[in-house]
């Protein structure tokens, strides 16, 4: 449709809940038309996990002349790391028409959502707290220090449900991208976005 401007979705929720994964299962699909914006961090890669692709791997040092020279749409600080969206990316792949996704920590899409009100926040939650635990320690790769400082932030987060319009339950993996797919197909018929477009078509200002 002439005019329409991409959609800025942006999926977060508590450290551990499965972002990623539910992410990659996304864009795994031949039929996915979302453009991906890779976050930077500064934390290490882990196994299997390439610059470029799943991050951009920075340095503290080159994170924060970033942030000097204000490339980035958000940033955090999230146990001991920075991570951060970078904005041209983003502002040229919507007016371009085309949906941009965002898998961000939950600090950084409270930023996005102060600069970006119009865009669509998905906040994706375990089935459980012993389910998130379970899948924190799964990983192998954290210390006991360290999943323990993910549990009490991601309980901590979890109270910030109020700042997102829709919440999916990632029990299961194609189930959660389901509905949100969904979602996004909904909020695209929204009367609100529709209507915007045809008025501007018909000349009329509002």
């Amino acid at each position: 449709m002439k005019g329409k401007k991409g959609l800025l979705i942006v999926l977060s929720g508590p450290s551990g809940v499965g972002k990623g994964t539910v992410r990659k299962a996304i864009f795994s699909k031949e039929d996915t038309e979302y453009e991906y914006s890779i976050s930077v961090t500064t934390r290490k890669p882990r196994q299997g996990e390439m610059d470029g692709v799943d991050y951009f791997f920075k340095s503290r040092e080159e994170f924060e002349r970033m942030i000097e020279r204000g490339e980035l749409l958000e940033y955090a600080e999230y146990v001991g790391n920075y991570y951060g969206t970078p904005v041209d990316y983003v502002r040229k792949t919507l007016d371009a028409g085309k949906d941009v996704f965002l898998e961000i920590e939950v600090q950084g899409a409270k930023q996005v959502r102060e600069k970006f009100p119009e865009g669509l926040f998905i906040f994706l939650v375990p089935p459980s707290l012993r389910e998130l635990k379970s899948r924190i320690t799964g990983r192998g790769t954290e210390t006991e220090e360290i999943i323990q400082n993910r549990m009490q932030a991601a309980k901590e987060e979890l109270l910030l449900m109020n700042l997102y319009d829709y919440v999916v339950v990632n029990d299961k993996i194609e189930s959660a991208c389901n509905t949100i797919n969904a979602i996004v197909k909904a909020e695209h018929c929204r009367r609100e976005r529709v209507e915007k477009i045809y008025k501007e078509m018909l000349g009329v200002h509002e």
